[in-house]
């Protein structure tokens, strides 16, 4: 809980500094971001209370209502004047402020329905069409829906996490040698029907060979990173988020923080990171039920992907693809949601050895 406490409030300082600018430019309120992100942070901290105190396995009870309600709204996202585009994607539904994300639901429920459904095929994992065809369906199902949005980088997480899962439940590793050849095979496909990503890929591999258009980002982000040096040029003074770096407040938000605090602002989120995830690996290796192991599992697995995706991005080690920064950047339903999970991940510590 102090983990996720000190996350969330090192997260409402980013979004505080990095969403002036464009807060005071675009709202009138230099306010404007952390405002919001503050009250969704108390709705999803009351939130992570409840869910703490609840018995954790009621979500394996309704995992398969969750998993239907999932697919319905990703379903509904794509109907028009439902579903609300934003940066090229059709992945939200609501009205502004009050926008949610249906594929932030589905990464929930298909950690929910896979800790359910494996841990009671434990004694038949080994077998492709008793243990794992009925799971393999429901995450390529999940993968196609998300796609159709299309929104790779949430994809990327939920099908990374929903493997985690399958392995941290037995499954054979000559199953995953087979699998993985054909993700990366479907992977290239999709890179190469598409031809923002293919710009993607190549910003990626150099991106001053188109500073100014698909290396923009990018490079916007390295001259964040690289002149913060030790210390930083000091909190609140960062000359990236006048304009220069895209979405400061959201996907690029370490990129900020670690120009105005330096590498020892970063080295604290990424221990942060890194103890809050260890511990999750703690609890859940001290739990005897299975789906409370695999459920905590694949929370936590979850958790590490998203943050490594996002830091890989903005350091340049992966290409740039949609992903935020778990408790620390900006977005309401992505924050309850990451505090409703922290929530069931206290209910299970309660069982623990």
């Amino acid at each position: 809980m102090l983990l996720v406490l000190l996350l969330t409030g090192t997260g409402l300082f980013m979004v505080a500094s990095a969403g002036e600018v464009w807060g005071q430019f675009n709202y009138g309120n230099s306010f404007y971001f952390v405002e919001r992100q503050a009250l969704f942070a108390g709705v999803g901290l009351i939130a992570m209370s409840f869910f703490a105190k609840l018995p954790y396995l009621f979500w394996k009870q309704y995992a398969s209502v969750g998993l239907a309600a999932a697919f319905l709204l990703l379903i509904a996202v794509l109907i028009p004047g439902i579903g609300m585009v934003r940066n090229g994607s059709q992945s939200w539904i609501g009205v502004g402020a009050l926008s949610f994300q249906p594929s932030e639901w589905m990464k929930m429920a298909l950690v929910f329905y896979l800790a359910a459904i494996l841990s009671e095929r434990k004694k038949v994992i080994h077998l492709f069409w008793k243990g794992l065809f009925t799971p393999l369906v429901t995450i390529g199902a999940a993968f196609g829906f998300i796609m159709l949005q299309p929104d790779l980088g949430t994809a990327a997480v939920m099908g990374g996490t929903a493997f985690l899962l399958l392995f941290s439940a037995g499954a054979p590793i000559r199953f995953f040698a087979t699998i993985g050849a054909l993700a990366i095979s479907g992977l290239v496909l999709l890179i190469a029907s598409a031809p923002y990503r293919i710009k993607r890929i190549t910003a990626y591999l150099d991106p001053w060979s188109d500073p100014l258009g698909s290396g923009f980002q990018i490079i916007q982000s390295l001259y964040a990173v690289g002149p913060g040096g030790l210390f930083g040029h000091g909190y609140g003074e960062s000359r990236q988020k006048y304009y220069y770096l895209p979405e400061p407040q959201t996907d690029f938000i370490f990129a900020i923080w670690t120009e105005e605090t330096g590498f020892l602002g970063a080295l604290w989120v990424i221990i942060l990171f890194f103890l809050l995830i260890w511990r999750g690996i703690y609890i859940a290796m001290r739990l005897d039920d299975p789906f409370g192991t695999l459920l905590v599992f694949g929370l936590t697995g979850m958790l590490s992907l998203q943050s490594f995706i996002n830091l890989g991005v903005v350091t340049g080690l992966i290409p740039v693809t949609g992903v935020t920064l778990p408790f620390l950047s900006y977005g309401g339903s992505s924050l309850t949601m990451t505090l409703l999970l922290a929530g069931i991940v206290l209910s299970t510590s309660r069982h623990m050895r």
